[in-house]
C-alpha cells in the first residue's frame, strides 16, 4: 500500500525538500503552504508558483493553507483522505523567524506570529491529523513529525520568541507520544542547526551577517542544506522508525555540543 503524507510549509526550504524525498520514495503527498506575505514579517513567504512546481516531482497534491487557521488544515486533511484513502503521516515543517532585539523591544505583534506558526502550527496540525492516523485499521504505523530546532535548547540572542515556540514544540512531542501511547502512531521531532534556507538567510540579515557566516558556530564547519534535514523527516516519517516515540533528533552539524 502506498503510503500518504501531508506536509506543511511545503512549497520552499526544507518542506520542498522533503516532499520531494517523499515523492521519490514512493509516497503520495498532500503539500500545504501559506503562500501570502504577512506584513509583520520581515522577508517574504513562499509563491503558489513554488508550491504548484511540486506537483511535478511525483505523486504530489497542493494545497494553500495556513497552519494557524484549523479549517483550513481540516481541508487538507480531508483531501489526502479523498484523493488518497487515508493518511499515515503528518509533518509539520511550517516556521518563520522574526526578532533582532532583546524580547521586550521586539515587536509583539512579530512574536506572537512566530509563536503562533511555529508552536500553535505544530498543535494545529495534530489536532487535525491524528485522529485521521488513528482511522488507519490496527495495527496502526502512523507517523506524526515536527521540526523544532537547536534553539529549543540553546538560547540565541535576538530570538527570544523562536527559542520559546521550538521549546514549546520539543515538550508538545514528547507529551503527544505518551498520549498516543500504545495506538501504533508515533511522535517525534527533528532539531536542525544552522541550514541554508529563506528562514537562515532571514535570520542573517536580523545579525547583519552573511549567511553563510552560521557555518562558524557548527563543528561541521558549513551550514547544512535542507535535504540533509529531510532525509531524517523522512525516515521518521516511514515505517523503520517504529521504536521511537516522543524523541528529538538533532541534526545540527553539531551545534548542541
Amino acid at each position: 500500500m502506498t503510503r500518504v503524507a501531508l506536509v506543511t510549509g511545503a512549497a520552499r526550504g526544507i518542506g520542498a525538500a522533503t516532499v520531494r524525498r517523499l515523492a521519490a520514495d514512493g509516497w503520495s503527498v498532500v503539500a500545504t503552504d501559506v503562500c501570502a506575505d504577512d506584513s509583520t514579517l520581515p522577508y517574504p513567504m513562499a509563491t503558489r508558483a513554488e508550491l504548484e512546481a511540486l506537483s511535478s516531482f511525483g505523486d504530489v497534491t497542493t494545497a494553500v493553507a495556513d497552519v494557524r487557521d484549523v479549517a483550513a488544515l481540516t481541508a487538507a486533511a480531508r483531501l489526502a483522505v479523498d484523493t488518497y484513502g487515508g493518511l499515515d503521516a503528518a509533518l509539520a515543517i511550517a516556521g518563520v523567524v522574526a526578532g533582532g532585539g532583546p524580547h521586550w523591544n521586539t515587536d509583539p505583534a512579530a512574536e506572537q506570529v512566530v509563536l503562533d506558526v511555529d508552536l500553535h502550527g505544530v498543535l494545529n496540525l495534530a489536532r487535525v491529523a491524528v485522529p485521521v492516523l488513528l482511522q488507519r485499521p490496527e495495527p496502526r504505523s502512523g507517523r506524526f513529525v515536527a521540526v523544532a530546532s537547536t534553539a529549543a535548547q540553546r538560547g540565541l540572542e535576538g530570538l527570544a520568541a523562536y527559542c520559546a515556540a521550538k521549546a514549546g514544540v520539543t515538550g508538545f512531542i514528547r507529551a503527544l507520544a505518551a498520549d498516543l501511547g500504545k495506538s501504533g502512531v508515533t511522535a517525534n521531532a527533528v532539531s536542525p542547526g544552522s541550514t541554508l534556507t529563506p528562514a537562515l538567510e532571514a535570520s542573517a540579515r536580523l545579525y547583519d551577517i552573511d549567511v553563510l557566516d552560521f557555518a562558524q558556530q557548527q563543528p561541521v564547519g558549513r551550514v547544512l542544506d535542507a535535504d540533509e534535514i529531510a532525509a531524517a523527516l523522512a525516515w521518521l516519517a516511514g515505517p523503520d522508525s517504529s521504536g521511537m516515540t516522543g524523541s528529538v533528533m538533532s541534526v545540527d552539524g553539531g551545534l548542541a555540543v
